[in-house]
């Protein structure tokens, strides 16, 4: 091997500690922030900071519609919507639904062969937790594997409580919209706490594409999936 050579292998093996080094650093920093929340109510999201930089563009005084509720002050309709909706089997779950993102994947994959924008997510509300709460709404591989190692991060350290507790305090429903409790207020003036089942089901139904239904709030497709919720929510268990 020449010299050159040597030092070009030199420098290629010290590069790749050192991004080996930062990796294992930013992983850390993720364990200490999911540490940290499940104990200590967070002040914002990154979606939501990400949603109001982009809001700003356009009015530099708007502020989000947010404020934190306990757990117990968010109707239990809404907590069984919710996971009718978005995660059937959160209580029994590791927080990943293998089957769930394979199934998401071929329909993706067929939708694209198709030439279709439609594409359907696999995501656990734990998933989404880990997504909203301390990473970003970009669609990539790279920041789907990123997600999978807080989702583990926050199954192993948060309580399921825990967990649905601060989903639902800051999930979006809307523009600039952001948890159950300023969903309420936003959709039917009422507190979270007071959310009929229906109410509960529809606000669950918005969820995929809350700023869409933020506009078109009395589609015939949005009654007919918060109907269908109504019945499952019956066979939902919570936390």
């Amino acid at each position: 091997m020449t010299r050159r050579k040597s030092r070009r292998m030199h420098g290629l093996s010290k590069l790749i500690l050192i991004l080996v080094g930062l990796f294992l650093l930013y992983q850390v920093w993720l364990l200490g922030q999911v540490l940290w929340y499940a104990h200590h109510n967070p002040a914002a999201s990154a979606v939501m900071r990400e949603e109001m930089a982009a809001l700003r563009k356009t009015d530099p005084r708007i502020a989000l519609q947010q404020t934190w509720v306990p757990y117990a002050r968010i109707s239990d309709a809404l907590k069984r919507a919710v996971v009718a909706s978005e995660d059937s089997n959160f209580l029994d779950n590791n927080g990943v639904e293998w089957n769930a993102i394979r199934d998401a994947w071929e329909y993706n994959q067929h939708q694209e062969e198709l030439g279709r924008k439609a594409r359907r997510g696999g995501s656990t509300i734990t998933q989404q937790l880990a997504k909203n709460l301390l990473l970003s709404n970009s669609r990539n591989y790279l920041r789907k594997g990123e997600e999978l190692l807080v989702t583990f991060m926050i199954d192993r350290f948060m309580s399921k409580r825990r967990i649905l507790e601060i989903y639902l305090n800051i999930a979006e429903w809307g523009t600039g919209v952001f948890g159950a409790q300023a969903a309420a207020r936003h959709y039917y003036q009422i507190d979270a706490s007071q959310l009929s089942a229906y109410q509960a089901a529809k606000l669950a139904a918005m969820l995929p594409s809350p700023r869409y239904y933020d506009r078109h709030r009395d589609t015939r497709y949005l009654d007919g999936r918060a109907g269908i919720l109504l019945r499952r929510m019956r066979l939902v268990d919570i936390p």
